[in-house]
């Protein structure tokens, strides 16, 4: 087993070329029977210094998921072509990483939210230097923990909360401050997955 501390950005190749993955993860018991296409980018950039995650924290006034801590996405528009292109196209928009930026690895399983989002998460590799613009309407900050601590499973907690009479697990993960939980710990864990059924 490789540990997760030596990750490269050849081993991520590795790993997540043609996987097989896990079925798609609902957080609600009952998802809606329509829910709303969206699809992030995991943002994996590749510096000298060791792969980090780019992460962005969501500003209090929005609709969906204010304040939370979130990968740069959002839903998919008519336009889009693809999964892929949505995610793209929304972090140009939310932080400025350019699309000829991003090497494509691999689309990770869907992620059922319990607020009606069936959101696809797109895993890239992010070649620096990286001149961020970020939209000061979703985007309050951005961050980048080591991905070698976002892979570490004792790294994460499960907490568990009550949302109209029904008991929902989550997992959460604190890095220096912020609070990684819901859907985007929860796609993380999908990544680790991920890599790690890929073990020789």
């Amino acid at each position: 087993m490789v540990a997760m501390a030596m990750i490269t950005a050849e081993l991520l190749r590795q790993r997540l070329a043609g996987g097989q993955w896990p079925e798609a993860v609902h957080e609600a018991a009952a998802p809606l029977a329509t829910p709303i296409p969206a699809a992030v980018l995991v943002p994996i950039i590749n510096r000298p210094s060791g792969l980090t995650l780019l992460l962005t924290q969501r500003t209090a006034h929005l609709r969906d998921h204010a304040g939370q801590v979130s990968f740069p996405g959002g839903r998919s528009e008519p336009g889009d072509a693809s999964h892929v292109a949505t995610a793209l196209r929304e972090s140009s928009e939310e932080v400025g990483i350019e699309p000829a930026q991003v090497e494509i690895l691999a689309t990770l399983p869907n992620y059922f939210t319990g607020t009606g989002f069936c959101v696809t998460p797109v895993v890239g590799l992010v070649t620096p230097p990286l001149n961020l613009r970020l939209d000061d309407f979703e985007v309050a900050e951005v961050f980048e923990p080591p991905l070698s601590f976002l892979l570490d499973p004792l790294n994460y907690r499960h907490h568990q909360v009550e949302i109209e009479g029904t008991l929902r697990t989550y997992w959460a993960v604190p890095w220096q401050g912020y609070f990684i939980w819901g859907a985007t710990a929860g796609m993380l864990v999908s990544l680790r997955d991920c890599l790690l059924r890929h073990e020789d």
